[in-house]
């Protein structure tokens, strides 16, 4: 564990005490925070206007990028969700806390989870953003996930009833994966994994389950770098060069432009610092060529994001992706302070934490006068992401239990897995509760993304055409 972890946390993890000391006194925290009152969700009178909250984490984002964010949010309430991870994290304030924290995933929801290949080449189920990752109370990460199953729901026109019953499986796999990560040693928890093959063989929708074999097998096969550099360059002189594709892909003009390009390769060679030996010794044999603003997602629209490519002297490419690294939005709302005064150090030993294998070449940067921070990766390697819109309910239910199953395994691994089993313990209420909750803030999201629409309305936010 982390001392970040540690300096908040002494009273909860003891190496000292026994399995079963450790359940019983997750066991007794029910008396503080009783299971059911995770069902909760009272919006204070005081609530922050959550416009005001868009427009507040809009600030130091480049302002001709905001359109593209404000519209991608507007297309569903799901979208709007997704982009709107500092609303819920001063929502999750207010609700009932177990006083439990560990490493957060910080932004989890949903569509931040699918398989990649791990250094060794192997293909695993786990989480995969971690732009907000923080020390927090472990049911935050919980109650978004679920919550993120019901709205997603209610976008692909699922009955009520459904859409909590996935969020009710979130929460039953997180509790009983937990118990067996419970039965475990510490190195035991830290060698597991989720095999993606293993995982898509459990279901039992052969159409689904052929549909995500072949799509796992064109990722084992995938020469990332190869067909990305076959589709996303063009050739200017001697040298490659990205191909723009504005306003999502494009190169800065101007004295900005020039400013960008000075500063790239120092921004490279701080980058480099980071990475073990090993890395650097690979990385030694290629060279910065090119890079370009990419806007990616939805809540890291307007962010300074990119793409640089590198390429060895005959002529082998790298594409590495570089985003922007800002405050999680979690800090403003926890007791923790980070140790980390660079943001994208936060990000990468956040993401290293929680994930069973992180990317090889994870590591972070910053520009010259360190008032911009960024983490840097592989811009894609076998990534299979979630596809939503082909799931029945029976995929979406199998979908909500590998997830939280995951999340299981990365807050085990910070956390103390004996006394979270022993609070949430072997019955079905700790489930109930966050399947109610979920439902609540379903409803308490829907309101929030009406208010945006009425903010775009009245011209406070700013949307365009994106092309």
């Amino acid at each position: 564990m982390t001392d970040e972890f540690n300096e908040g946390n002494e009273n909860i993890f003891d190496p000292v005490a026994s399995k079963a000391e450790r359940f019983d006194k997750g066991v007794a925290i029910r008396k503080i925070t009783p299971r059911s009152s995770h069902q909760e969700w009272n919006p204070s009178k005081d609530r922050e206007d959550p416009v005001e909250i868009l427009i507040k984490t809009s600030i130091g984002r480049i302002e001709s990028l905001l359109p593209i964010r404000y519209s991608r949010m507007m297309e569903s309430p799901f979208a709007f969700f997704r982009g709107a991870a500092a609303i819920m994290a001063a929502d999750l304030v207010q609700t009932p806390n177990t006083e439990i924290d560990l490493q957060l995933c910080g932004d989890c929801h949903l569509m931040n989870f699918g398989g990649f290949a791990t250094p060794e080449r192997k293909l695993v189920f786990d989480i995969n953003d971690f732009d907000e990752t923080f020390p927090g109370p472990w049911e935050w990460d919980l109650k978004r996930l679920a919550a993120s199953f019901v709205i997603a729901g209610r976008w692909r026109k699922f009955s009520n009833k459904t859409c909590k019953e996935f969020a009710w499986n979130v929460a039953d796999s997180y509790k009983r994966h937990m118990l067996e990560y419970s039965k475990l040693s510490a190195l035991q928890i830290w060698y597991a994994d989720i095999d993606l093959a293993e995982l898509i063989e459990r279901g039992d929708d052969e159409e689904i389950k052929s549909f995500q074999q072949k799509r796992i097998k064109k990722a084992a096969e995938y020469t990332a770098h190869e067909k990305e550099f076959a589709k996303m360059t063009y050739h200017k002189g001697p040298r490659a060069r990205i191909k723009d594709d504005p306003p999502l892909i494009y190169h800065p003009t101007g004295e900005q432009g020039k400013r960008a390009l000075l500063e790239a390769e120092t921004i490279h060679n701080k980058y480099l610092e980071t990475l073990s030996d090993e890395k650097k010794v690979l990385l030694s044999r290629y060279t910065l060529h090119d890079l370009a603003i990419k806007v990616v997602g939805v809540g890291s629209v307007g962010t300074l994001c990119g793409i640089s490519l590198l390429m060895s002297a005959t002529g082998e490419p790298i594409f590495l992706q570089f985003k922007e690294a800002r405050k999680s939005v979690l800090e403003a709302n926890v007791k923790a302070k980070s140790k980390y005064t660079h943001q994208g150090e936060r990000i990468v030993r956040g993401q290293k934490l929680m994930q069973s294998a992180s990317d090889m070449f994870l590591g972070w940067t910053n520009n010259a006068d360190n008032s911009k921070f960024f983490y840097i990766r592989q811009l894609r390697d076998a990534k299979v992401k979630p596809v939503l819109e082909i799931m029945k309910a029976k995929n979406m239910n199998d979908y909500a239990k590998a997830c939280g199953w995951a999340l299981a395994r990365a807050h085990a691994r910070t956390g103390d897995p004996s006394v979270l089993s022993g609070y949430i313990g072997k019955s079905n209420e700790f489930a109930n509760a966050i399947s109610r909750f979920s439902v609540s803030y379903a409803n308490q999201n829907e309101e929030d993304y009406n208010k945006m629409l009425e903010a775009i309305k009245e011209g406070r936010l700013p949307i365009s055409a994106e092309i």
